[in-house]
C-alpha cells in the first residue's frame, strides 16, 4: 500500500505557483537591498579573472561539425572547461556564448535563436548573439518578473569561433577554469583536510 498521496493534473499549474513564489520570496528575503526601479546594463560579457595563470587565448574544439544545429536552434558543448553555447541563426550564421543564463544559471542552449538574439527559455530574456548583451526587457516571462526584479541585468560572455576540420573550434582563456578553481577556499575543512590540497 502506497503512503504518496498522487496529486491530481488540476493542481499542477497551482503547486508550480506555489513552490516559485517560496523561491522568490526566500531570494527576496537575503537579498538586504532595495530593488532598483528602473535598471542599467551591466556589462558581464567577457571572463575577466585575476589568477594564478596568465591568460592564454587559443581556439579549442566545442563539438564536432556533424552536431552542429540546425539554423534557429542551439546546442551546447564544452571548450576549455567551460560551458558553452553554440547558437545558429535563421541565416546559418554560427556564434558562441557562455552557456550559463543570468540570473539563475540555467542552459541557454535550450533558447531560441531568432534574426541576432537567443532568447533565454525560461525568464525571457534575450542576449546578443555578437555581443551577449540583454536585447530589450530583462526577465519579461511570468517567473521572470518576480525573480528578475532581484538582480541586475547582465549579459553572457561571447566567443570567437569557427570551423576547422571536422569540429566547430571556440577561442577560449584555456586558463580560466584554472583561475577560477584558485580562488577556491582551502584549509581546515576542505575535502582533502590539508590546507595544501594534498591527502594525509
Amino acid at each position: 500500500k502506497s503512503f504518496v498521496k498522487k496529486v491530481p493534473p488540476a493542481q499542477y499549474p497551482k503547486m508550480k505557483a506555489a513552490v516559485l513564489a517560496t523561491l522568490a520570496t526566500s531570494a527576496a528575503a537575503f537579498t538586504g537591498q532595495q530593488l532598483p526601479t528602473t535598471f542599467q546594463t551591466k556589462s558581464s560579457t567577457a571572463l575577466n579573472m585575476a589568477g594564478l595563470f596568465q591568460q592564454s587565448l587559443k581556439y579549442v574544439p566545442c563539438i564536432p561539425v556533424e552536431q552542429l544545429p540546425k539554423p534557429g536552434t542551439a546546442t551546447s558543448g564544452v571548450a576549455g572547461g567551460l560551458a558553452i553555447c553554440i547558437a545558429v541563426d535563421p541565416s546559418g550564421s554560427i556564434y558562441a556564448l557562455g552557456d550559463k543564463c543570468p540570473p539563475v544559471n540555467q542552459p541557454l542552449s535550450f533558447g531560441k535563436v531568432t534574426a541576432g538574439a537567443i532568447e533565454d527559455p525560461v525568464l525571457g530574456t534575450k542576449f546578443s548573439l555578437k555581443t551577449g548583451e540583454v536585447v530589450g526587457d530583462w526577465c519579461p516571462s511570468g517567473i521572470g518578473k518576480l525573480l528578475g526584479g532581484l538582480f541586475e541585468p547582465v549579459g553572457v560572455p561571447v566567443f570567437p569561433v569557427k570551423k576547422s576540420g571536422a569540429n566547430i573550434e571556440v577561442q577560449v582563456d584555456v586558463n580560466a577554469k584554472a583561475n577560477f578553481e584558485s580562488q577556491y577556499w582551502s584549509g581546515i575543512l576542505d575535502a582533502q583536510g590539508k590546507a595544501d590540497g594534498k591527502y594525509y
